[in-house]
């Protein structure tokens, strides 16, 4: 379980439904404050996660902060914290940046990717095991800047990143996100089958252990979670039971 830290106008959010207007901030049983940095060690502490994917959703959109490059450069270089960073990379050298300020993987999300080169000539400039793909997904199509990949099955972009030489793939469904209405398991479960070259990761609506636990019996590598933790329905007692 890797535990999502939502960054938006210097704050931690919490994401819903793929509406970035609406995003609020967070407000969690774990920490009183939105602060990102509290939430990233309460996820640590308290929990004893050590992985953490960090979003920095003004970047994805196109408004890069200093702040939120700052604090993801700061808390990957906290003892017992690997960050996994999502800020709209659509580059070699965003990429290489990103490595070089601590991140342990940094993320090229379809959704911010133009440049569809990109996805075979990333695994052969970096290491594959450093990178994640995500296949961002509204409403069961692609999201992304490329026309060719919004038009392509989220299927065959699958099959075009295992045989391009990712490793690691996050299945993200973007109106789920923040909903607790549960992930989109009949998807992952197929592409679980289909393409046993790739470990999945699943995000968006996991509603809380018993999902988590249908996660792993289907094979993936792990699961994205925010809501569930921040509203409680994941304790620390069920999650030393996973």
């Amino acid at each position: 379980m890797i535990p999502v830290l939502d960054l938006l106008n210097n704050q931690a959010v919490h994401a819903r439904g793929g509406e970035r207007e609406k995003y609020r901030p967070v407000q969690s049983v774990l920490c009183s404050t939105s602060d990102p940095a509290a939430l990233a060690r309460a996820f640590r502490d308290r929990l004893a996660l050590r992985e953490l994917y960090v979003a920095d959703l003004d970047a994805i959109q196109g408004s890069p902060r200093a702040a939120h490059r700052d604090l993801a450069a700061q808390l990957a270089r906290c003892e017992g914290m690997d960050l996994m960073v999502d800020a709209g990379i659509a580059g070699i050298a965003q990429a290489e940046e990103w490595l070089g300020l601590g991140a342990c993987k940094v993320v090229i999300g379809s959704e911010t990717l133009g440049d569809t080169a990109l996805i075979r000539s990333l695994p052969a400039a970096l290491d594959p095991a450093r990178m994640v793909f995500s296949l961002d997904l509204a409403s069961g199509k692609v999201l992304s800047l490329s026309a060719r990949l919004k038009a392509t099955p989220p299927a065959e972009v699958l099959g075009e990143l295992e045989s391009s030489g990712w490793r690691e793939v996050i299945l993200l469904e973007l109106g789920r996100v923040g909903t607790g209405k549960g992930a989109n398991l009949s998807f992952a479960a197929q592409a679980r089958a289909r393409f046993p070259g790739l470990n999945l990761l699943l995000g968006g609506g996991v509603s809380g252990a018993a999902e988590l636990r249908r996660i792993k019996d289907l094979g993936l590598a792990g699961a994205l979670v925010g809501t569930a933790l921040h509203s409680g329905a994941l304790a620390l007692c069920q999650i030393a039971g996973l």
